[in-house]
């Protein structure tokens, strides 16, 4: 297999420009500093991206994916009651077990009630006792959660419990693969993704003595700051420092952040406020192609037909610093090529990849417009009659 790359000509893509713009600037106190528009692939900013670095409750992330996953495929069900092992719960419990959802020794919780427990309340004893329940042990859930990484593409990251809590470096991230990780969450379970994030409290649980019920808030640094904010995940350790990985929508345009080091809980607001702002702001979006359109074609290996058109999955759009002209400098079709057959309609097979003067290049998918169906014996014959012949 080879990687194909076509250029593209049409003029219409073209944003006329006296001169390159450059890159608006942002600084942060933050040691670890990520930003990437979801709508172009355009990354907005990267300061130290793939340093390995503790995840904190960000790790919970990758928990809920797992969830999500399984969820979504019907092998686990919301209304799955899961039970407290009372080990469990002797660990994750008090002021040494950090942030917790207050449960209970032999308590039954549905599967719904503790993925509240660990998106709004970053409970750690929630985030456990999921795993248990899934997989049987944490220590096997935190195999599947690195199944799921190497799935994702996350190069870079490695998880040896459920929470996040210290585990002597065993479990690492880097803000890259966190910001993939969000990526995976609000594109491939949009349902569950809308269902569990951006709530702004969850009460569970009951105060010693009086009975009443626990109300905690999300800790999420742009809920009700930041118009369109609806997630991700904060996490605090001494070793990490205060992280956080956040999202917001506007106007179609969807950024996600990642942000790492921080000294404090209000520098971590502050910070996340500041760099999502930034990016709404500082960049726009101009269009490209809208959903459905077709943008070219790709050659099929073993076919039942030679090549099959590339169409744009959503509204595709490149990212250019706000207030100023800019130039797409060129914009390509890249994949692994010939695409062998069978082929799915709507199947990601391309790569759109727009490099633009100031922002980079910009890399968005292509799917199929059509299904294309394997050929038959006698085309399969012909084709490789062709090849022998240096006809094809």
């Amino acid at each position: 297999m080879i990687r194909a790359t076509f250029t593209l000509t049409a003029a219409s893509l073209l944003l006329v420009s006296a001169a390159p713009a450059k890159a608006p600037p942002f600084d942060t106190p933050a040691p670890v500093a990520y930003l990437i528009d979801l709508s172009s692939g355009a990354v907005l900013l990267a300061k130290d991206a793939d340093r390995r670095m503790p995840p904190a409750s960000m790790a919970k992330m990758m928990t809920t994916n797992v969830a999500f996953e399984l969820i979504d495929r019907g092998d686990l069900a919301l209304n799955k009651m899961c039970t407290v092992r009372p080990e469990t719960w002797q660990k994750w419990h008090g002021p040494q077990a950090g942030s917790t959802m207050f449960l209970s020794p032999n308590e039954q919780v549905s599967v719904e009630n503790l993925l509240h427990g660990i998106v709004t309340l970053s409970g750690n004893d929630a985030s456990v006792v999921l795993a248990e329940c899934i997989a049987g042990t944490e220590e096997a859930f935190a195999n599947v959660m690195n199944e799921n990484a190497k799935r994702l593409g996350l190069a870079n990251s490695q998880f040896g419990n459920s929470n996040g809590w210290p585990d002597e470096g065993r479990t690492y991230v880097t803000a890259r693969d966190l910001a993939t990780l969000a990526r995976a969450e609000i594109e491939n379970h949009p349902q569950l993704y809308k269902k569990f994030y951006s709530q702004t409290s969850f009460t569970w649980g009951k105060t010693l003595g009086s009975g009443t019920d626990i109300t905690q808030a999300n800790r999420n640094p742009l809920l009700g700051r930041v118009p369109g904010a609806d997630g991700l995940k904060t996490g605090h350790t001494d070793e990490a420092g205060y992280g956080f990985t956040g999202s917001a929508e506007q106007n179609g345009r969807r950024l996600v952040m990642v942000i790492a080091g921080l000294d404090s809980f209000n520098q971590r607001i502050e910070e996340s406020v500041r760099l999502m702002q930034w990016g709404f702001s500082a960049w726009q979006t101009k269009p490209l192609y809208k959903a459905g359109a077709s943008v070219g074609s790709a050659k099929v290996q073993l076919g039942s037909d030679s090549e099959v058109a590339l169409v744009a999955p959503r509204d595709l759009a490149v990212t250019i610093p706000a207030g100023v002209l800019s130039k797409i400098q060129s914009t390509k079709i890249r994949y692994q090529g010939p695409v062998k057959a069978p082929i799915a309609k709507g199947q990601h097979i391309a790569d759109l990849v727009v490099t633009t003067s100031d922002a980079g290049e910009q890399v968005m998918p292509l799917v199929a417009a059509e299904a294309v169906g394997e050929a038959g014996f006698f085309a399969r014959a012909w084709i490789g009659f062709k090849q022998l012949l240096g006809m094809a």
